[in-house]
């Protein structure tokens, strides 16, 4: 994937394009694509519990989840051989450094789910948008606690 964005950044001023940007697109890219796994384990997580916990009981195990996942496939796969320590530590850390991402995400679903009609009949509406409102904190704080 570097080696595509690499390619790409040849098109753009080498002051705009360096590598150390291209490297951070990539990881950016791979965290993108994990948080996309993540929403359809989010969403599942929801629907399938919404029966018995409600929308708001649903989304906050569902976060639970796709947010464990989420630390597993960015560990192995975005940032691998990043972070020192245990592995049940980086989660811990993991967790809460998206505390910020979280309020975002399950805000934005607590809102769409409860002022929006289509968002409580179609909850993939709500954790859609919650997942695109954390995704950003949750990148830049996962670079910078989680996995340095």
């Amino acid at each position: 994937m570097e080696e595509l964005l690499l390619r790409i950044a040849a098109y753009f001023p080498p002051s705009f394009a360096t590598p150390a940007r291209v490297a951070m697109l990539a990881q950016f890219v791979k965290f993108g694509s994990v948080g996309l796994i993540g929403l359809v384990m989010d969403t599942a997580a929801v629907y399938g519990l919404r029966g018995s916990l409600g929308l708001y009981g649903a989304g906050v195990v569902a976060y639970g989840v796709a947010a464990s996942g989420n630390w597993l496939l960015n560990r192995i796969w975005t940032f691998r051989g990043q972070g020192a320590g245990p592995a049940h530590r980086q989660w811990a850390r993991f967790l809460a450094a998206n505390l910020v991402g979280f309020a975002l995400n399950r805000g934005t679903y607590a809102l769409l789910v409860t002022f929006v009609a289509a968002a409580a009949h179609q909850p993939v509406i709500a954790t859609s948008a919650g997942a695109i409102a954390g995704m950003f904190v949750n990148f830049h704080l996962s670079r910078r606690m989680v996995f340095r």
